[in-house]
């Protein structure tokens, strides 16, 4: 492929489509208030509060003082950028799709949309079991949608041994249908670094609804096994319960280990899931989309 280069016309011709998807799906939410913020040293202004004990008294604005009876403090603000690590699963299972698209596909897509909005609110980022270091940059976002959209994707259900800085925060993309013991046991090996982390449950809603009637074959996602029922309709009720259960059993494990949870069905629009999402990592900041 050829070499990527700033020129926008060079850009628009190298993206893969799914690149050039996740941008336009990026650029189609509008970022209200972005940051982590937080008294410290900085440039911008951030707000006042009253002098305590321990204040530097070279700290005092004086011309705020002077309008009351009290000592006012001017705080600046510190943007607490911080690494996002990015994880989606490309196991077998996710390149199940029953309508015009994979849960593998809609997993890259939110991903690396989720990538461009982070770049652009001046965090960094990596792509989880990659050895380049997080950083907040064009090149950065290329070298994960090319990882993502050109390797042959991992088999791997759970994300790989690998390590993480502290309080980093760790976004996993994928269909959590690996037993939930795996499941627990990744996310325990992830928080030993005081991560925090969102699960991202990606749903095709025949996975979800069951909707299949009469004689019907079904294989496994190796295409090593199959099985052919008379009539799929009689296992519906039964099935759609165990997927339930599944679901809610991989939800209650995030809460309990302290990670966030949201469910995304590859029917429903990718604007919103991505937008909660973000809101989500932004502390709750507003966005509107």
């Amino acid at each position: 492929m050829v070499q990527l280069t700033d020129a926008a016309e060079s850009l628009a011709a190298t993206l893969p489509s799914l690149m050039v998807r996740a941008e336009r799906l990026a650029s189609s939410i509008t970022l209200g208030m972005h940051g982590r913020r937080k008294a410290g040293i900085g440039q911008s202004f951030w707000q006042f509060h009253h002098y305590r004990p321990g204040d530097a008294v070279n700290a005092i604005d004086w011309r705020q003082s002077a309008k009351s009876q009290h000592l006012y403090v001017r705080e600046r603000e510190w943007e607490a950028a911080q690494s996002v690590w990015l994880w989606r699963d490309g196991s077998p299972s996710m390149r199940f799709g029953s309508g015009g698209e994979t849960k593998l596909n809609r997993a890259t897509l939110l991903t690396l949309a989720l990538a461009v909005l982070l770049v652009r609110g001046g965090e960094r980022i990596a792509l989880y079991g990659e050895r380049e270091a997080p950083a907040s940059s064009r090149a950065t976002y290329r070298r994960i949608g090319f990882a993502l959209t050109e390797r042959p994707p991992s088999d791997a259900q759970v994300p790989p041994e690998a390590v993480l800085p502290r309080n980093a925060q760790f976004v996993w993309f994928g269909d959590f249908l690996a037993p939930i013991e795996a499941t627990e046991q990744a996310i325990r090996r992830l928080t030993r670094s005081n991560a925090g982390g969102r699960l991202v449950h990606i749903i095709d809603p025949a996975e979800e609804d069951f909707p299949y009637l009469g004689r019907t074959r079904f294989e496994s996602v190796h295409g090593t096994e199959n099985r052919i029922l008379g009539r799929a309709e009689s296992v519906a009720g039964e099935y759609r319960a165990r997927f339930k259960a599944h679901g809610e059993a991989v939800a209650l494990l995030a809460r309990k280990l302290g990670w966030n949870y949201t469910a995304h069905r590859t029917d429903r629009s990718p604007q919103a899931a991505l937008v909660a999402l973000y809101a989500d990592l932004s502390g709750g900041h507003r966005m509107a989309g």
